[in-house]
């Protein structure tokens, strides 16, 4: 089924399809849309500071992250914009929620990504097109043209939605194939060690149970998912040849899932819990998950604390670091608040949670210290003429964000998050206060030439960066139109040094 991309003034009906099939392609299907995933919002954050952009430039025209209507009618939009940064390399016309870069013992550099959000989503296409299924290998020696040596298309790595992950210190990609289409939950593991640029499949298994998101303890032992369905599971891969579930929940509906350096403390996107009403309470949840780290017997899993904040719409992952010794996260929420959604079209009033700094050095007692927002993201500008703007309007696409990621763990500098139509933006982290915008890199899809259930127009960057600090340059996918490498300049390079 191919939907043609309905124009703002194109009958309700259209628009009431395209959201019923955000259900299945973003994998949010199984949650009930109804209730509210945090608090009433009375007010948020103001947008952080507008980024200055130097020589080289292609500026945005319009608002911090808007790109508007007229720049489509224009033919302005097609040549993209972009701010402190400049292209060094794309390859293929897809991707996903993950942009992944690892090196090898022989020294070779690959990025791994996705390739579809989900299956059915962009199969034709990808096979017409020469992309290929499942998640993308890329020999990267030469960033400038980067070249495809694998495609992975084990049942797992199909559509690993958002679970793909690779654990450097092991050298293992692991995915589990397990959205609201695609249960139960597939896990595939791969040793890219020996050789990246052509991965090793050492397993499939059925110890996944329904994932949707996923986490890695550092020591690459244990491989935990966020099940689609409401499941928390720990899967030994200590023998990645033989993995073992060595705990599971239900009743939790957590999304990223991410650990302390010691793979003790976890930090859980947590949705929220579901409830007669829905799923209420979204938020950030940090666990002690020791006893699963010890490999004790019936392990317990404790909550330590549970949070959450003004203008929360989908908790997707909190990427722990330290600043001057202090301990942080950075959380991104995804989308707008489609679990408090009323009505079809109402994206206005529903929250845009975008990201935040969240200090959590007591983790029973975690704040949020600061809010990492565009001025597209701010409520008194998205209904009028930016609602106009194409795919504005659809909720699972709009001005919203989706991941964030740091080159480092240790006293990053920078921090890239994809915001979807907004494109790929970078942000000055080191005062955690006052984090700032310093540069950007968007290039919407301005016409229709693939075939896909949600119109494939303007930009669509879902994925979480990768970066290659050696090079001064970050990799993303956008899911319209491909895999991006990215140089920094104008001195914003030196943030990632």
């Amino acid at each position: 089924m191919v939907v043609n991309s309905p124009a703002p003034s194109r009958p309700a009906a259209a628009r009431r399809l395209l959201v019923v099939l955000l259900a299945v392609l973003v994998g949010v299907g199984a949650w009930t849309v109804s209730g509210t995933s945090g608090a009433s919002v009375p007010s948020v954050a103001p947008p952080v500071p507008k980024a200055h952009c130097g020589p080289g430039s292609l500026p945005e025209t319009s608002t911090q992250g808007r790109v508007p209507a007229r720049d489509y009618a224009s033919g302005r939009a097609a040549r993209g914009y972009r701010c402190n940064t400049a292209q060094v390399g794309h390859q293929g016309s897809s991707g996903g929620f993950k942009t992944l870069r690892y090196t090898d013992a022989q020294g070779h550099t690959c990025a791994f990504y996705d390739s579809t959000l989900t299956v059915p989503r962009d199969v034709v296409s990808n096979i017409l097109s020469g992309d290929g299924l499942g998640v993308v290998v890329l020999d990267m020696t030469n960033p400038a043209k980067p070249r495809k040596t694998a495609n992975l298309v084990s049942v797992g790595m199909l559509s690993p939605h958002e679970s793909l992950l690779v654990n450097a210190r092991r050298g293992l990609l692991v995915g589990v194939m397990g959205t609201a289409v695609t249960a139960p939950g597939i896990l595939d593991v791969y040793d890219v060690k020996n050789d990246c640029r052509h991965p090793k499949l050492l397993s499939t298994s059925l110890e996944g149970i329904l994932g949707h998101e996923s986490g890695f303890s550092p020591d690459g032992k244990t491989y935990y998912v966020a099940g689609i369905l409401g499941t928390l599971t720990a899967v030994d891969l200590t023998n990645p040849r033989r993995p073992k579930r060595i705990f599971a929940q239900t009743g939790v509906v957590y999304h990223g899932l991410r650990l302390s350096s010691d793979g003790r403390t976890m930090y859980v996107a947590n949705v929220g819990q579901p409830s007669p009403g829905g799923i209420t309470g979204g938020g950030l949840r940090i666990l002690d998950v020791s006893q699963i780290q010890e490999r004790r017997a019936s392990p317990k899993v404790k909550v330590l604390s549970t949070m959450t904040w003004h203008g929360v719409s989908i908790p997707q992952v909190a990427e722990p670091f330290t600043r001057n010794g202090h301990q942080y996260v950075l959380e991104v929420d995804e989308f707008v608040d489609l679990f408090g959604f009323k009505g079809l079209l109402n994206v206005v009033h529903s929250p845009v949670g975008a990201a935040r700094i969240i200090d959590v050095d007591d983790p029973r007692h975690p704040r949020v210290v600061s809010d990492i927002r565009l001025k597209v993201h701010q409520p008194d500008q998205r209904g009028g003429a930016q609602l106009q703007d194409p795919m504005a309007w659809f909720p699972a696409q709009g001005y919203a964000a989706h991941y964030c990621g740091m080159p480092t763990r240790n006293n990053p500098k920078i921090a890239g998050c994809s915001m979807i139509l907004s494109g790929l933006r970078l942000f000055d982290i080191r005062d955690v206060r006052h984090p700032k915008e310093v540069g950007y890199f968007n290039k919407p899809k301005t016409a229709l030439d693939k075939l896909a259930l949600i119109p494939a127009i303007g930009g669509y960057a879902m994925s979480q960066p990768a970066w290659d600090v050696r090079r001064n340059s970050v990799w993303y996918t956008d899911t319209n139109s491909g895999f991006y490498v990215v140089r920094l300049t104008n001195g914003v390079q030196k943030l990632l040094h």
